[in-house]
């Protein structure tokens, strides 16, 4: 990658970003951050340099830098997401970490963040802006919709489908065949068995709804 990337956000996982970006030896600007508290300081001797809506920086995205959204919080991050593609006709690249492992006929989207060890299968599809934390696994077949967090070390087996905006915390074993519906969120540790609806929450072993 030629042109160096604007990190947008400096919270969550925006310093594991910088790490994915510094693994590939890609040059990391700076960070903008809503919280003005933050700007002036530095990341790993990276500047947040202000407001990720300053037509100041945005004006640098396409031209002479490339935007990454690191931000955790879905709705903030689909609003960041919308304003680089209003505003200057752009999609976030991926960050993917040199020690993960993508097969080569797996179909990944933009904007993704793709942490250390992560392991995607043979035909596997992931959607666009996903977040796969540190060793999670997306076996053979399976698909990921847009927007979709998978938490660290959770395996997400063959020919499993998880709708747009669904969150996975760390830990989790979804078997062969399930559908996450979307916007449904698993909690940390649970094995899920059988299929979980839009917008419900499960947790435990088997995983059974929370009302």
């Amino acid at each position: 990658m030629e042109k160096p990337v604007i990190i947008f956000g400096a919270k969550g996982i925006a310093h594991p970003a910088l790490e994915i970006f510094n693994s590939n030896e890609v040059m990391v600007y700076g960070f903008l951050e809503e919280d003005e508290s933050m700007h002036g300081t530095e990341i790993n001797t990276v500047s947040v340099l202000g407001n990720p809506e300053d037509d100041g920086f945005l004006k640098l995205i396409g031209q002479k830098a490339e935007a990454f959204v690191a931000v955790d919080d879905m709705k903030y991050r689909k609003f960041l997401v919308e304003l680089l593609n209003e505003r200057r006709k752009v999609q976030p690249i991926n960050a993917i970490h040199n020690t993960a492992y993508i097969s080569t006929d797996a179909v990944i989207g933009h904007g993704n963040f793709i942490n250390a060890k992560v392991t995607i299968g043979t035909a596997a599809e992931i959607g666009q802006h996903c977040i796969l934390h540190t060793g999670a696994i997306v076996d053979h077949k399976a698909k990921l919709g847009d927007f979709v967090q998978i938490g660290a070390g959770s395996i997400i087996n063959a020919e499993v489908t998880v709708e747009e905006g669904a969150f996975i915390g760390s830990g989790v074993t979804v078997v062969s065949g399930v559908t996450i519906g979307k916007n449904a969120r698993v909690g940390a540790g649970s094995v899920v068995i059988s299929s979980v609806g839009a917008n419900e929450t499960v947790f435990g072993n088997p995983a059974a709804k929370i009302k």
